[in-house]
């Protein structure tokens, strides 16, 4: 019967296996990297810079190594060299590459943060994959709705920090353990998170240590010493490969061998009497738990509870998984406790040290909450659970979900529309006959908040005019038109530097030098002779672009922390407040005035 016969006519030709259905709750990874990528690509279009060292330690060497100038700190001086070239100059080159494509220096910051953005969605694809195929899709689906809707990670994806770049060779060292049936997976694991050691971040070493403990007891388990041996060598080989490379590029800039992860763990650790980072300030141990619970919500709260939920369901529910599974979880669990405990001891504290331990916190939260969606789906009579309605258990879940994505993204909403006026307001001077070769933008009490010379037009320089501030600010890198210039001027020792933060006068320029002049206004708030209201200064001050910035001192509580709309109805105490972040150029200079 033609019935029975292919397509080709041949009844006699094999037919094709019937293809099982995807299990439930998988995305299939192209969509998960196109999800990924949509929320990065937002983060690196529109999230504020949070942090000034991320654009003086950062941004500006890099614009350095592109155009042959720019602003430098201490951390860049050969005599203390606690930041590697390496990790700058990866940067660079994509900066390098983009401008082959973009034509104006602002275009080249958003191209590096755009292949950042890139990067970190291969690396949560790759995680999300591991997820699923060793764990479970269920697991696999709230770990993307974690990362993808945390304010947190809104920031961190497409930061220009090492704590970033070590977040993602997090996320791929934690994929390599995760390949149970890969014999190379301790290596892998090792070569990515002592990539990120190495390169980004020396401290994110201590990730690995219970991942490695696991390791151990499995071969105590198994009597395979010798293959543990080789497959630790083998990862340790190309660790100290990548430190050839690091020690081989700094010395090509410092004219000296250095081993920068070692200067950095020397500084922070080992610095001795008024040194080390706690001169830049110090926080109360619950800096962390107040800042997570900002950039994570619920699923902060799930992944604390993450170890205690795996032991309920070891000792009460141990017929729903095995001890050995058990043991891998609290594996997996354990980097982020670890995290989390050794850096809420330590009294300075900055939101991106917890960049390295994100991955971990998003995996231990999807973990928690499958534990509980495990238990809610129970419907044995015999356990109280069992007698809840279901679309009860139901509702209760889906509470927890759209509690935690609509404060997640209320929070990252109020963060853009509050904080992003320093990135929107120096296009007027990419206009013709607005700025000339030469000009300098002045910056004073908001120094702190300049995104980078990479929004200023070709040669024109930022420089800083006194304020209140009392600590030490940046210098410049030697003026370099050609590469080998540039090597040589990152080796030459520049002046007025310290590691004590003490303020160095030379560092400042007389506001009769500025042609231009960056200052916020927030209406309230008392001028100082140092701090005057330039905005209002019309005398000698036109106008060249405003955009609004949240006055934090004037707005309650609720409307620091989240998006409050401003329409009619809303009492005045959850409104938002606002001030001016301004560009301002001296009155009699330029054609527009």
């Amino acid at each position: 019967m033609a019935g029975n016969k292919n397509a080709s006519g041949d009844s006699h030709a094999p037919k094709t296996k019937k293809q099982p259905p995807p299990p439930p709750f998988y995305i299939p990874l192209n969509i998960a990297l196109y999800i990924f990528l949509v929320a990065n690509c937002l983060a690196a279009i529109f999230a504020p810079i949070q942090d000034c060292d991320e654009v003086f330690n950062f941004w500006e060497p890099a614009h350095y190594l592109q155009h042959g100038y720019g602003l430098q700190t201490w951390e860049y001086s050969p005599v203390y060299s606690i930041r590697s070239w390496l990790y700058v100059s990866l940067h660079a080159i994509v900066g390098k590459l983009g401008s082959l494509i973009v034509h104006s220096k602002t275009a080249e910051f958003y191209t590096i943060r755009l292949a950042l953005a890139c990067v970190c969605s291969a690396c949560q694809t790759r995680l999300y994959a591991a997820i699923c195929r060793t764990l479970s899709p269920r697991i696999g689906l709230l770990f993307v709705m974690v990362v993808t809707f945390s304010p947190g990670m809104f920031h961190a994806s497409t930061a220009f920090l090492p704590s970033t770049f070590t977040m993602y060779m997090s996320m791929l060292g934690l994929a390599a353990f995760l390949d149970w049936k890969n014999a190379q997976r301790a290596a892998h694991g090792i070569f990515w998170f002592g990539l990120g050691t190495i390169v980004g971040w020396p401290f994110a070493g201590a990730l690995i240590v219970p991942l490695l403990a696991e390791e151990l007891i499995l071969t105590l388990t198994s009597g395979s010493f010798v293959n543990l041996f080789w497959t630790v060598a083998d990862g340790l080989v190309g660790c100290l490969g990548i430190l050839a490379v690091e020690v081989t590029v700094d010395y090509a800039f410092f004219r000296k061998f250095v081993l920068v992860p070692w200067n950095i763990v020397a500084y922070n650790i080992l610095g001795g009497e008024g040194k080390g980072p706690d001169i830049f300030g110090t926080e109360p141990w619950t800096f962390y738990v107040r800042n997570l619970l900002l950039n994570f919500n619920v699923w902060f709260v799930l992944a604390l509870l993450s170890a205690p939920l795996l032991v309920f369901q070891l000792v009460f529910r141990s017929h729903t998984t095995s001890l050995q599974t058990s043991l891998r979880s609290m594996s997996l669990v354990a980097p982020f406790y670890m995290w989390f405990a050794i850096f809420s001891l330590q009294p300075h504290k900055e939101e991106r040290f917890m960049y390295p331990a994100y991955p971990f916190l998003a995996l231990s939260a999807a973990l928690s909450f499958h534990i509980i969606l495990t238990y809610l789906g129970s419907t044995d009579r015999k356990e109280l659970i069992g007698r809840v309605p279901t679309k009860l258990k139901i509702t209760a879940a889906l509470s927890v979900v759209a509690i935690a994505l609509n404060a997640g993204m209320l929070r990252t909403l109020g963060m853009v529309t509050a904080y992003n006026a320093p990135l929107k307001i120096y296009e007027p001077l990419q206009e013709i006959d607005v700025a000339t070769m030469g000009d300098t933008v002045c910056f004073g009490k908001e120094w702190y908040r300049f995104p980078s010379s990479y929004f200023l037009p070709h040669d024109m320089r930022a420089r800083f005019i006194r304020s209140e501030f009392r600590g030490l600010l940046p210098g410049e890198f030697p003026d370099a038109p050609g590469y080998l210039e540039r090597l040589s001027g990152a080796s030459q020792l520049p002046s007025g530097m310290n590691d004590l933060n003490i303020e160095d006068p030379s560092k400042y320029v007389d506001i009769s030098q500025c042609s231009f002049l960056v200052d916020s206004h927030f209406p309230g708030h008392d001028a100082t002779e140092l701090e005057p209201h330039y905005a209002l200064d019309k005398a000698n001050w036109d106008t060249l672009a405003c955009a609004s910035f949240l006055d934090a001192s004037h707005t309650g509580l609720l409307g620091r922390l989240i998006w409050v709309p401003d329409i009619p109805g809303i009492p005045d105490r959850f409104r938002r407040k606002w001030g001016e972040y301004c560009l301002l150029q001296r009155t009699g200079t330029g054609n527009n005035v």
